[in-house]
């Protein structure tokens, strides 16, 4: 049974060659390239609340290990038809349409749909730029964009984009209730989630390469923000580690998760286990960078004492 509702072919029929190359832009908002930049660009810049675009960071690595999970959980073929044919475009216009308007893989549930759901949407929630209302109202416009432009390219069902929006709506309302129980954990519950969900890819696609590099990194992101965690707050004026209960054991999992990963790298650094390993150090030095660098600016900047601004 085909997972559309027979519109394509009509919509084919009117739309111009040269859509092809707009909706192939539009759907880079949805792409994970891009939607990788704008939340560590959100990560990195936002210094008012770093806990609120660790929240982020975090939902993000986790929609990613669950649309992998989905994916392969569904193995539902992509359709079987293109907006244009290719041979009929400008020479200079098939490597862009190539580029930016073909996908290759499983197409049930949509990741485009549901990545963009699950990253704007989470933007709009924890981000505080402009008003909440415009906010959500730029979040959902994108998303539906994203969305149209999918099945307007022949890469997706209807069905495909719909079930990605609804699995993204749903998870992130499981993930705001466990968040919001605790506001200021929010970065250590998303990471953590992240981890989760990235095990649970690893069963059910069975170790598909994709799954086994976002364990990688999921573990690093998490190892990574408990050393942010400690670096701020002891530059707030707690510790020192070894008489703080709480900073002790952030420390310690921090380093065994590290040291594990290093081990990993080193053990094959040209397999897929080595990869997952250097991803997972790669995204520690991401998530830790910016925290360590904003710490010793402060103290250079304040002659030395310790800060609570962060």
């Amino acid at each position: 049974m085909s997972r559309g509702i027979g519109w394509f072919d009509a919509f084919r029929e009117v739309a111009p060659e040269w859509s092809v190359i707009l909706f192939g832009v539009v759907t880079q908002l949805g792409d994970v390239w891009f939607l990788g930049l704008l939340v560590s660009a959100v990560y990195w810049t936002d210094t008012s609340d770093r806990d609120e675009a660790a929240a982020v960071l975090g939902l993000t690595l986790s929609g990613l290990s669950l649309i992998t999970g989905l994916k392969a959980f569904f193995a539902l073929p992509r359709p079987e038809r293109v907006l244009v044919e290719i041979g009929t475009l400008p020479t200079v216009a098939r490597p862009l349409y190539e580029a930016t308007a073909t996908a290759t893989g499983y197409g049930f549930p949509s990741g485009h749909a549901l990545m963009s759901t699950v990253v704007y949407l989470s933007l709009a929630q924890y981000w505080s730029v402009s008003t909440p209302r415009r906010r959500y109202a730029g979040a959902a416009v994108t998303v539906t964009l994203v969305c149209f432009s999918r099945v307007a390219l022949g890469v997706h069902y209807l069905a495909d984009v719909v079930a990605g929006v609804t699995a993204g709506l749903v998870f992130l309302a499981l993930a705001s209730a466990l968040l919001d129980r605790s506001r200021g954990h929010r970065g250590t519950l998303a990471f953590g989630l992240a981890v989760a969900l990235a095990v649970a890819a690893l069963v059910v696609s069975e170790l598909t390469p994709d799954a086994v590099l976002l364990f990688g990194t999921s573990l690093g992101a998490f190892a990574g923000w408990q050393l942010a965690v400690v670096a701020r707050q002891v530059g707030e004026g707690r510790g020192p580690i070894r008489s703080d209960r709480v900073l002790t054991v952030r420390t310690v999992v921090a380093a065994l998760l590290l040291a594990s990963l290093a081990a990993v790298t080193l053990s094959g650094p040209f397999s897929l286990a080595g990869g997952s390993g250097a991803l997972g150090l790669l995204g520690a030095a991401f998530v830790t960078a910016p925290v360590l660098y904003r710490r010793e600016h402060l103290y250079r900047t304040t002659g030395g004492s310790p800060s609570r601004s962060q």
